[in-house]
């Protein structure tokens, strides 16, 4: 059934609590869909991605790649003369570029008539919201229809309890302005190897402590194990099948227990220990079980198209679960909102999201991996190429990595691509692209990629597959 576009009986046709990359969207597309529309946000506009999370990681882990080419730019007929690493100077950099995108979520909001509402929202019916916040007075607000894009927050860990100065979680590692001699990352996902990697260019000696029995568990294990290989080069221990038991401060450092799968008990020392073992969903103060919204470990609960348990009431990105992806909080927005003004929408397929690791070599995928695609019963053809069969590649000094493309043997369909090097991230668009219109192997084979690219890997990795046949 259509649900009634506007009604002005209410403050606003839509309400969107938070400002993230979901709630941003979902805003900004209500808004010029011809609905009332505020945004709500208690923190800086922009949300974790902008302030805490995707924007100021990769402002630092850009200085970090700027330290590693200069270290080795005799290669490339540059003698530099002696270096200082200034980690104060490369956090001041990436708080510019935060503060600059946080005020351009603002301009944009304010440009396309997005009303901006400062202060916590918490419900008080199904369509009512009480706004409180440290400079005014409590304020209500009603809507025909919310949105909760309120996020996550990094997870403690009862053994590793943060104090913000020993034992930090990837908000403090962010802003830390001198490089410890020595740190202990527990995790060993996307933050975890992002801020490893950023921290071994400043000179930082880095354990990874990893649950699992592989750095990325949830990737293709080919890709894990090429990854490992080049953080070993780089000078970063790898512990995984390990399990933190403990944390304890001393006056200059903290000894962290683990306990290794096979019983084996270890003993790490670092200067830092950096938690990033997942995220909390930041549902508690909005009043949602009294609405009867369901809720599953925080998370919560809805349909493919974002519909909570109350009418009129959405939930998109992390506070949703799935994939912890601002993209994918993005695609979740337009269903919301789409949704809302009555149209026909399809859930989020998680097969077509891509997911990216920033690191160097940089890591990206999209698609089931090989062991998925096999577990599935699926017969299948896998097309490769190596970066360093690459002129471009070569002629840029960067021939680590690989092209790995999983096809369906009968259909010829992409199923997932995995990739492993420089500028992975930027190639993974077109594998998304084909991975969403399930093309086949002949047709990106048949593809002009220009030459010299590091696009051409795509190419021959679909040849590579064809050659199967």
């Amino acid at each position: 059934m259509k649900e009634p576009r506007s009604s002005h009986s209410f403050d606003y046709d839509l309400i969107v609590i938070g400002s993230g990359p979901g709630g941003f969207d979902a805003a900004m597309h209500a808004s010029k869909s011809g609905l009332r529309t505020a945004i709500v946000e208690q923190g800086a506009l922009g949300g974790v991605c902008v302030n805490w999370g995707c924007i100021p990681t990769k402002a630092l882990l850009r200085s970090a790649e700027v330290i590693r080419l200069v270290t080795e730019s005799t290669q490339f007929g540059l003698t530099a003369g002696e270096t200082q690493v200034d980690p104060a100077q490369a956090v001041k950099r990436s708080r510019k570029v935060v503060l600059l995108s946080s005020k351009g979520v603002e301009s944009s909001l304010k440009k396309q008539g997005v009303d901006i509402i400062r202060g916590h929202a918490t419900f008080t019916s199904p369509n009512s919201l009480q706004v409180t916040s440290d400079n005014s007075e409590p304020r209500t607000l009603t809507a025909l229809h919310t949105i909760i894009a309120t996020g996550s927050r990094p997870r403690h860990i009862p053994v590793m309890p943060p104090d913000g100065q020993r034992i930090i979680t990837s908000r403090e590692a962010l802003v830390l302005k001198e490089a410890p001699g020595t740190m202990v990352v527990a995790g060993g996902g996307a933050i975890g190897l992002e801020m490893a990697w950023y921290y071994n260019a400043l000179g930082t000696h880095v354990t990874i402590v990893e649950m699992m029995e592989r750095i990325l568990p949830l990737e293709d294990a080919d890709i894990s194990r090429a990854l490992e290989a080049s953080l070993r080069k780089a000078g970063i221990d790898l512990c995984t099948g390990a399990a933190i038991s403990s944390a304890e401060i001393n006056d200059e450092s903290v000894s962290v227990s683990v306990n290794m799968h096979d019983g084996t008990p270890l003993q790490l020392e670092g200067d830092i220990l950096l938690v990033a073992a997942g995220v909390t969903p930041n549902s508690e103060g909005l009043n949602l079980e009294e609405l009867g919204i369901g809720l599953d470990r925080g998370f919560i609960t809805t349909d493919g198209h974002c519909r909570t348990g109350v009418p009129g009431i959405y939930a998109i990105g992390d506070v949703r679960g799935g994939m912890l992806l601002a993209h994918k909080a993005s695609a979740e927005a337009r269903i919301a909102v789409e949704t809302i003004l009555g149209k026909v929408t399809s859930p989020v397929d998680s097969t077509k999201i891509p997911r990216c690791v920033y690191a160097e070599p940089a890591v990206a995928c999209v698609g089931m991996t090989e062991e998925e695609a096999a577990s599935n019963g699926r017969d299948l053809t896998i097309g490769r190429s190596l970066f360093s069969a690459s002129g471009k590649a070569s002629a840029y000094g960067v021939r680590e990595g690989f092209v790995k493309l999983v096809f369906d043997r009968t259909s010829q369909v992409l199923l997932g691509a995995h990739l492993i090097g420089h500028g992975a991230v930027e190639l993974i668009g077109e594998l998304s692209l084909a991975r969403h219109l399930e093309v086949t192997a002949s047709q990106i084979a048949s593809v002009i990629h220009a030459h010299p690219t590091l696009s051409e890997t795509v190419r021959e990795a679909a040849e590579d597959a064809l050659c199967q046949h």
